[in-house]
């Protein structure tokens, strides 16, 4: 039920008007605060996307849509309320989905090594065994 809200719903929302929401800060504090609740194969993901956008060789266009998605993670106002138990986080993942899709060109092993790398500092050596992607 929940892919049905996600298909049928999140082409509506205008990802774009939360650029203003992000923040570095409140990156890294929705990180911290969440892990359990976003789970971190979505924390990589959001990394891959925060560590692209500060590549130079990285196209405004795409920062744009990078920061749009990122600022709706970290934002709790939102299609469906982080709070909302299971599905909280499902349209924050699909608006990563977006952003990776834009930004896949840019995202190379370096890019993927500083996400990690993150994680490792962040959570320790332990959560990395948890990503489905090596």
């Amino acid at each position: 039920m929940k892919n049905e809200i996600i298909d049928a719903e999140f082409s509506e929302i205008e990802v774009e008007k939360y650029t203003d929401e992000y923040s570095e800060e409140g990156l890294w504090k929705k990180i911290k605060e969440n892990v359990t609740s976003i789970g971190i194969s979505l924390i990589y993901k959001a990394l891959q996307l925060y560590y692209v956008a500060q590549s130079p060789t990285c196209p405004m266009k795409v920062k744009a849509g990078i920061y749009g998605a990122l600022g709706y993670l970290i934002s709790p106002f939102d299609f469906i309320p982080d709070i909302t138990p299971i599905a909280g986080y499902t349209d924050d993942a699909a608006a990563v989905g977006i952003a990776l899709l834009l930004a896949q060109m840019y995202i190379n092993d370096d890019i993927k090594a500083q996400a990690k790398g993150k994680i490792k500092d962040i959570f320790g050596a332990k959560a990395l065994e948890k990503l489905d992607e090596d």
